[in-house]
């Protein structure tokens, strides 16, 4: 574990930007360093701010620290970024059953079992929890593996399902580059980004993008525009478009600045029909 601390450190260090600090604050968490943990997790979220799994690890060091106030803050905000989040949602059970609110808890718990009815361990939290035993305090979905050192820009934890852009952007046109399919927490689907520079910064867009469509939805209902289907906008140095294939998904195509970006939407048409076939089939 101490080897895993300084390899997760080194790559933190080499990039700020990285999301492996999800890693570390859970190892440290998990040694029982709580304040290392919680300060690498509080210079993560000032970082990425809506990442829906840095609240989650705050809330669970919170939890730790018997700060339950703040931890369900945490978890609250993880929710209205990414609704489908079950780590917070397993987590504000915990909080709603220490209190005394048996029904919140049971509806938490019952929601987070909708998202991933083979997770064993949501009916046996159910279970305790109506026998009248506190459920566990929740753990990160894919606690077993936080251990292991990832590349300095990998994603704290793949998707279940996720495949490759070239399975599910398979013969669009640019398939290789310049799409992004992401969750609602912020997980990549699919698709890959580069800069100008030609350095990877797919998992700091992705991470970035979390909780945009929550945005732009409740921004539309605001102006009186209905639910919203794509946004387009120029930039000096390219130009994207932003679409939803599902509620819970979000698809950004990002192109050269000489593209129209009416050519820009129909292409972002096409890969949202083969963006919302492929999570179809998961």
């Amino acid at each position: 574990m101490a080897d895993d601390i300084r390899e997760l450190s080194a790559q933190l260090a080499q990039d700020p930007q990285s999301l492996v600090f999800l890693r570390l604050g859970e190892a440290l968490r998990r040694k029982g360093q709580l304040d290392g943990a919680l300060r690498i997790a509080v210079n993560g979220l000032e970082r990425h701010p809506h990442l829906a799994d840095a609240h989650d690890l705050y809330a669970r060091i919170l939890t730790d620290k018997h700060d339950y106030e703040r931890a369900f803050d945490e978890w609250d905000m993880a929710v209205r970024i990414a609704p489908h989040h079950t780590g917070a949602l397993k987590g504000l059970a915990f909080l709603y059953f220490k209190v005394g609110d048996l029904e919140q808890a049971e509806a938490h718990l019952t929601a987070a079992r909708r998202v991933e009815p083979d997770d064993p361990s949501i009916d046996q939290a159910i279970a305790m929890m109506r026998k009248g035993t506190a459920p566990p305090a929740p753990e990160p979905s894919g606690a077993a593996s936080v251990a292991a050192p990832s590349p300095p820009s990998a994603a704290p934890a793949a998707a279940p399902g996720a495949l490759d852009e070239a399975r599910v952007f398979a013969g669009l046109e640019g398939a290789n580059e310049g799409l992004l399919l992401i969750d609602g927490a912020g997980r990549v689907l699919g698709g890959a980004l580069k800069d100008r520079a030609g350095t990877d910064v797919t998992d700091t867009v992705a991470a970035y993008l979390a909780g945009v469509s929550q945005e732009a939805a409740r921004t539309a209902k605001l102006l009186g525009l209905g639910a919203w289907t794509g946004l387009s906008a120029e930039g000096h140095q390219g130009n994207v478009h932003l679409a939803h294939p599902t509620p819970d998904a979000l698809l950004l195509v990002v192109r050269e600045r000489g593209m129209p970006l009416g050519r820009l939407a129909i292409l972002a048409q096409r890969a949202t029909v083969m963006a919302r076939r492929w999570l179809e089939q998961q």
